[in-house]
C-alpha cells in the first residue's frame, strides 16, 4: 500500500488569505534590472533636489533670525529708514537684462527685508546704460551744488512743507550703502563714477551733435552727373570739426563758465557691497547650469553672507590698484592681484567667445545697411519728385520717404554706437576705470566676524 507524497502546494501567507489578497503574493516578483536602474536614478536625483532645497530654507532662516531683532527695535516715527541703492547691469551675451537684479531679489533681498532695510534697484537694459545714468546723476548733483540749476520740487506739496536739507539727505546716503551685483555692474559703476567727476557738468544734447555729424558726412548728398563741384571750405571745415567732436567726448566751448569746475577732490561715497554673481550663457556651460541647479544652497549662503555684511555695517578701507613700473620712465596703473578693483574678475572667463566679434558684427551691419540705403534713397526721391510713376508693389506697399530714411538712419547709428561704447566698458580686456582721486573715498563692507573675533581674543588675554 503506497503512502501519499509530500504536499507540493506553495506556502501561503495567513494574513493575505484572511484578507482575500492571495493573488497579490502570486503576482509579486523581483524588479528587473531596468526597473532598478530607473528607481535608483530617480530617487537619487529627487533626493539631491529635496536636500538642497531644505538646506536653502535652513540657511536663509538662520540669517533671518540673526537680523530680525533690528526690525523689531522701536525708533522715532519721524526717522527715515536705512536705504541702500542696488545697481544691476545687463550680463554680456544674455538677452534678459534682469539677471543680476533677479539674483539679488532671490538671495539677498530676504535678509534686507528681515532687517527692515529699504532699497532701490537701478537696472541697465543695455551695456552702458548704467554708466550713463550714474554719470548724469553726478553731473546733476554738481550743477545743483554750483547753483547752475534749481532743484525740482513737487508743486503738489504745500508751501509750508519742510524739505530736508542737503546735509541730511547726504548723511542718509552715507548711512545706507551701495550694492553692486556682478562684474559687469562693477565696471559700469566705476566708469560712470569717473566720467561724472571728470567730464564737464554742462548739459550736452548728444542727439543734436549726432544729427549734425550725420548731416555732414554726405550720405544723403545729391551728386549731379557729369559735374564735379569741389566741396566748399565751410563744408570741409564743418565735416572735420564734427568728426573730431565725435572722436572725443563732447565738451562745452571755452567760453562756458563750467569748464574750470572739475573738482580736485571727490566727496566720500557710501560703503560698497559687492555681490558675486556668474551667469552661465551658452551650450558649453550646460554642465555648470546643472550643477548650480542642485546646489542652490551655495547661492543662498553667499547672498545671505553678503547681506549680513551690509546689515552689520562693519567696513574696511578700499584696496586701490597699485602702480607697477613697466619701464624706467614709464609707469602704468595695473591692478595688483589683491586689489579690490578685481571684484568678480574670474566670471569674465565664462563670457561667450562670440562676443569678441562685436565690433566686426556692428561694422558688417553698418556696411550692409548703407549698401541698401542707396537704392532706397533713389526710389524715395524719384517718387517724391514725380520722375516716374510708382509700380503696383510700391502702391500696395509704399516705400520709405527720405524723411523716414533719415530718421531710421539716426536710430540705427545711435544703437550701433551705444552698443560699441557699452561693450568697450564691460569687455574682459578693459580694466576697471580708476582715478587717483578715488583713493580714500571708498569703503567696503566686510564680515563682522573679524571684529567679533578680535574682541574675543582681547577678552581671553585679559582673563
Amino acid at each position: 500500500m503506497s503512502t501519499p507524497g509530500p504536499s507540493t502546494a506553495p506556502p501561503t501567507n495567513a494574513a493575505l488569505d484572511l484578507s482575500g489578497l492571495t493573488w497579490v503574493a502570486k503576482r509579486l516578483k523581483v524588479p528587473s534590472r531596468n526597473t532598478l536602474i530607473f528607481l535608483s536614478v530617480t530617487s537619487s536625483v529627487l533626493g539631491l533636489y529635496i536636500y538642497d532645497r531644505q538646506q536653502c530654507k535652513k540657511i536663509r532662516q538662520e540669517y533671518v533670525d540673526k537680523v530680525r531683532h533690528l526690525s523689531e527695535e522701536t525708533t522715532d516715527h519721524l526717522a527715515w529708514p536705512r536705504q541702500v541703492k542696488v545697481y544691476s547691469a545687463k550680463w554680456p551675451g544674455d538677452e534678459d537684462y534682469n539677471q543680476c537684479a533677479r539674483y539679488f531679489r532671490k538671495y539677498v533681498k530676504p535678509i534686507f527685508i528681515a532687517a527692515a532695510i529699504d532699497f532701490e534697484i537701478v537696472t541697465g537694459k543695455k551695456h552702458g546704460d548704467l554708466a550713463d545714468r550714474i554719470a548724469d546723476e553726478i553731473k546733476m548733483r554738481r550743477r545743483l551744488d554750483m547753483g547752475l540749476e534749481e532743484e525740482h520740487r513737487d508743486p503738489r506739496l504745500t508751501p509750508k512743507y519742510k524739505f530736508r536739507s542737503k546735509e541730511d539727505i547726504r548723511q542718509q546716503e552715507l548711512d545706507g550703502g551701495i550694492v553692486i551685483v556682478g562684474r559687469p555692474t562693477w565696471k559700469e559703476f566705476m566708469d560712470g563714477l569717473k566720467r561724472g567727476w571728470t567730464e564737464s557738468p554742462a548739459k550736452i544734447d548728444h542727439d543734436e551733435i549726432l544729427a549734425r555729424e550725420l548731416e555732414e558726412d554726405g550720405r544723403f548728398d545729391e551728386v549731379e552727373p557729369f559735374e564735379e563741384t569741389p566741396p566748399s571750405p565751410a563744408k570741409s571745415f564743418n565735416s572735420d570739426f564734427y568728426n573730431t567732436l565725435h572722436q572725443a567726448s563732447p565738451k562745452p566751448t571755452a567760453s562756458s563758465p563750467v569748464d574750470s569746475t572739475i573738482p580736485s577732490s571727490i566727496p566720500a561715497l557710501p560703503p560698497i557691497l559687492f555681490v558675486p554673481f556668474t551667469n552661465y550663457v551658452g551650450f558649453k556651460l550646460i554642465p555648470n547650469m546643472l550643477y548650480d541647479f542642485f546646489n542652490r544652497r551655495y547661492f543662498v549662503q553667499s547672498g545671505a553672507e553678503a547681506a549680513y555684511r551690509l546689515v552689520m555695517r562693519q567696513t574696511r578701507p578700499f584696496n586701490p590698484p597699485s602702480s607697477v613700473i613697466l619701464f624706467n620712465d614709464v609707469s602704468s596703473e595695473v591692478p595688483s592681484t589683491s586689489s579690490d578693483v578685481d571684484f568678480g574678475k574670474h566670471s569674465e572667463g565664462y563670457y561667450k567667445n562670440s562676443l569678441n566679434a562685436t565690433e566686426k558684427e556692428v561694422e558688417r551691419q553698418r556696411r550692409k545697411y548703407y549698401d541698401e540705403l542707396v537704392p532706397k534713397l533713389a526710389t524715395a526721391r524719384e517718387l517724391a519728385r514725380h520722375i516716374r510713376e510708382p509700380t503696383k508693389d510700391e502702391i500696395n506697399y509704399p516705400p520709405a520717404t527720405e524723411v523716414e530714411l533719415r530718421a531710421e538712419r539716426m536710430e540705427k547709428e545711435k544703437r550701433w554706437r551705444r552698443m560699441l561704447s557699452g561693450w568697450e566698458i564691460v569687455k574682459p580686456s578693459t580694466e576697471v576705470a580708476w582715478d587717483n582721486r578715488f583713493e580714500g573715498i571708498f569703503t567696503v563692507f566686510t564680515d563682522p566676524t573679524e571684529k567679533t573675533g578680535s574682541n574675543e581674543d582681547t577678552s581671553t588675554k585679559s582673563t
